[in-house]
């Protein structure tokens, strides 16, 4: 193992199980939760339809009943991860939707009620940077002076002819000062970034990398594009039948993002979880496990290890 890569222990990346371990002492597991809310691009504020990848659960499949209290849907969330993770500590994610888009006292309810809870040790929110104004920064700030706050904030491209077809509805400009805003309150940012968009070759998704490397951000999340059932880029998918990564592809591209990656941010993810019963493409992205030890034995075999080519 090449002398850079000891810091992350078997890994050649900046991994979250790292990160949380030497951060907390053990692994934390996230429990997917709903706020209820919906988002300006779905409402008709922006549009109708969201982002043209958007599922009907907004990103959030596989996330609790609204109707259920936050409290109930904890305690229902941690049954389901009983399997996995023996321990009594967890990450609280606000995930479908825009979680900052709703009344900012609805929001102060629902999020106290989270970071309160005993077993929870982190608080992450997903949302819009376009649907984080004062108040909500002020919140988020009180919030993080009690347990740690991370917004995650979907910026998928920083190429404007993507952010056109996927539909982002906001400037970069927008991101950029949201990352500025909740960095000077001491947030922390995590970013998603969508590998394999049909508007996009490789030097697009690693301009995306450098840029992302410019900025105070903390976390990325490196998402493959997934085509499900019931969103509008399925129907261009079964019209057109644009190309998605291959396997081979997926690996070669995510290795060189890696490389190019700013060695101190965290990497939350490296594929995602489409459900495999709206998963149209690609399909050999539906064993996640497959897939993950396919990429580290890639990134061994060819000596890259996070940062190499920064």
């Amino acid at each position: 193992m090449n002398a850079q890569t000891v810091y992350w222990g078997d890994k050649r990346y900046y991994s979250l199980d790292h990160y949380l371990k030497n951060s907390f002492g053990q692994k934390l597991y996230k429990l997917s939760l709903n706020g209820g809310m919906t988002c300006p691009n779905r409402d008709g504020t922006l549009g109708t339809h969201g982002c043209i990848f958007c599922s009907q659960g907004g990103s959030g499949d596989f996330v609790a009943d609204p109707a259920l209290s936050v409290t109930k849907q904890i305690e229902t969330a941690k049954k389901l991860v009983a399997k996995k993770h023996s321990g009594s500590s967890y990450i609280a994610y606000f995930q479908a939707y825009t979680n900052t888009y709703a009344p900012c006292e609805t929001l102060r309810t629902i999020f106290t009620e989270a970071i309160y809870h005993p077993d929870i040790r982190i608080l992450s929110i997903a949302t819009r940077p376009d649907c984080i104004n004062n108040e909500v920064l002020n919140l988020l700030e009180e919030l993080n002076r009690v347990k740690p706050v991370w917004i995650e904030l979907g910026l998928q491209s920083v190429h404007e002819h993507t952010a056109r077809f996927i539909r982002r509805g906001y400037d970069l400009s927008v991101f950029e000062n949201a990352v500025s805003s909740l960095r000077a309150r001491g947030i922390k940012v995590v970013t998603h970034v969508i590998l394999g968009l049909p508007t996009e070759e490789e030097s697009h998704m690693l301009a995306t990398i450098r840029y992302l490397n410019t900025l105070d951000i903390q976390g990325i999340k490196l998402q493959l594009l997934h085509v499900l059932k019931g969103t509008d880029l399925a129907d261009l998918y079964e019209s057109q039948h644009f190309p998605v990564l291959s396997m081979k592809d997926y690996m070669l591209i995510t290795g060189r993002c890696i490389a190019g990656l700013r060695p101190d941010i965290v990497i939350h993810r490296l594929t995602g979880d489409g459900p495999k019963s709206l998963l149209l493409a690609p399909m050999w992205s539906a064993n996640k496990r497959h897939v993950l030890n396919q990429l580290h034995a890639h990134l061994k075999q060819n000596d890259i290890w996070q940062g190499k080519e920064y």
